[in-house]
């Protein structure tokens, strides 16, 4: 049995749906996102497993126990929030402590708990100050000790990161994932940032419009997108609009602008209109065996590789070569692009066939 499921949920204001029958199971111990753009239904998916929220229909259940009408206080739940929630007036171990006092804990089992999760969150010697008086990542520290002082069975994680610069972020991605592990605590995280559910999750649910669009690993929701939506929100794609000619065990014929593609279909039923998706790290710089010619547009350098537009008889291809130390050719030199057909993906257009 799943440690977490949701079965059936949906969530109605009035004439405005905010989730549509959602089922989600989510194992013991497992680190999984929920991803997707803003009014997409994460956050009120989170809500509802936390208890701030009812849902309109469904049921959720938490290690077999039916949770869907239960106070947020006696779920046994972790939160922490994208503001931290800090008590300004209060010190750190005071902020750690304040639900454990709230339970009736004694003094010296709250102190030794309080100490605990500090070292954990490498705060230990800081439980004196104010919030204050602290860096934004220590602040967000403070407020994941102090949900996991609580020792909750499941901990849930909404947007605690957006608030920090790109390097702190990275950081704690790597330390928030390594606690995580080491105390093998169920984690939902609620997100934006595509890097940041890859890195840390072992399964992604990409949302889109009240639903989820793809429920796989990281790896699998990036190189085999199941939906238009997924391939195009996460990472950068090109996309190229085609007609599906012939459907052959392998691979589907695609003629897009006039040129003939041999696309991987990997067991999907294309057909008619569809979309032909190839990231921009799998497109490279050719000479003599380029499959198409094209005009750079665009250059830019971010260090460890150059980004490029390039444009061409099939419309603009975005290029992102490893930088090995020379620059790409200049903007409005000609280039030729290649590929190989197995880095290509097709998917039914959206709309097409009444398929999604």
């Amino acid at each position: 049995m799943s440690f977490l499921t949701l079965q059936g949920i949906s969530k109605r204001y009035g004439d405005f749906t905010a989730i549509e029958q959602l089922d989600l199971t989510v194992e013991r111990g497992e680190f999984l996102s929920l991803l997707g753009p803003s009014g997409c239904g994460k956050t009120t998916t989170l809500q509802m497993i936390a208890g701030f929220v009812t849902p309109s229909t469904g049921r959720i259940t938490l290690d077999g126990r039916d949770i869907t009408h239960e106070r947020p206080e006696k779920r046994g739940i972790g939160v922490v929030f994208q503001s931290y929630a800090l008590f300004p007036h209060m010190t750190v171990a005071g902020n750690v402590g304040f639900g454990l006092e709230m339970q009736k804990m004694k003094r010296a089992q709250r102190a030794e708990r309080i100490a605990e999760a500090l070292e954990l969150v490498r705060l230990r010697g800081l439980d004196a100050r104010y919030p204050k008086e602290l860096s934004g990542g220590q602040r967000q520290r403070v407020a994941i000790a102090r949900a996991l002082a609580m020792q909750p069975e499941l901990l849930l994680l909404d947007e605690p990161m957006s608030n920090l610069d790109a390097k702190l972020r990275e950081e704690m991605h790597i330390e928030l994932r390594a606690i995580q592990k080491r105390l093998g605590i169920t984690t939902l995280l609620v997100t934006h940032d595509q890097v940041e559910a890859m890195t840390m999750s072992d399964r992604i649910a990409v949302m889109h419009r009240g639903t989820i669009a793809q429920l796989s690993t990281p790896f699998d929701a990036y190189e085999r997108p199941a939906t238009p939506f997924a391939s195009t929100f996460l990472g950068r794609t090109n996309t190229l609009v085609g007609e599906v000619l012939r459907r052959n065990p392998r691979c589907a014929e695609v003629e897009v602008g006039g040129t003939m593609l041999h696309v991987p279909h990997e067991g999907r039923e294309v057909a008619g209109a569809v979309n032909v998706y190839i990231r921009p790290e799998k497109v490279h710089l050719a000479n003599g065996d380029a499959r198409l010619m094209g005009r750079v547009t665009t250059r830019v350098f971010v260090g460890n590789q150059w980004l490029l537009v390039v444009e061409t008889s099939l419309g603009k291809f975005h290029v992102a070569q490893p930088n090995h130390g020379a620059p790409p050719p200049e903007e409005g030199h000609e280039v030729g692009l290649a590929w190989t057909d197995d880095d290509l993906r097709v998917l039914t257009r959206e709309g097409a066939h009444g398929n999604a």
